[in-house]
């Protein structure tokens, strides 16, 4: 059973930064794939960026440019950079991975873009 928690969200103005993270626990492998979901107001839940262990990154067009996701795998341990933050960013951002055929999910943490 692996366990996601995100963490670094917040109120941030119109061009401001956050950085995310996301802690995996539980996993007795390196986990190979994981990635930031985020769901606005209303909206469905989307792709927003994606990583595997070897490092090959995949965003959305949305947040090209602006956002940067990495992470540290031998702690199997997320990051998402959040740069020039637009109010269209606002969501709750989730981490999510799949291990071992089982998709797993963080409960969210709120990112708020307002002036």
């Amino acid at each position: 059973q692996v366990e996601l928690v995100e963490s670094g969200g917040g109120l941030v103005q119109p061009g401001g930064s956050l950085r995310l993270s996301c802690a995996a626990s539980g996993a007795a492998f390196t986990i190979n794939f994981m990635a930031w979901f985020r769901q606005a107001p209303g909206k469905q839940r989307e792709l927003v960026a994606a990583i595997t262990a070897g490092g090959v990154t995949n965003y959305a067009d949305s947040v090209k440019g602006r956002f940067t996701i990495s992470r540290d795998s031998n702690k199997n341990t997320m990051y998402l950079q959040m740069n020039n933050l637009e109010p269209e960013d606002t969501a709750i951002y989730y981490c999510h991975t799949n291990y071992i055929r089982r998709n797993y999910w963080g409960k969210g943490t709120l990112v708020t873009v307002s002036s």
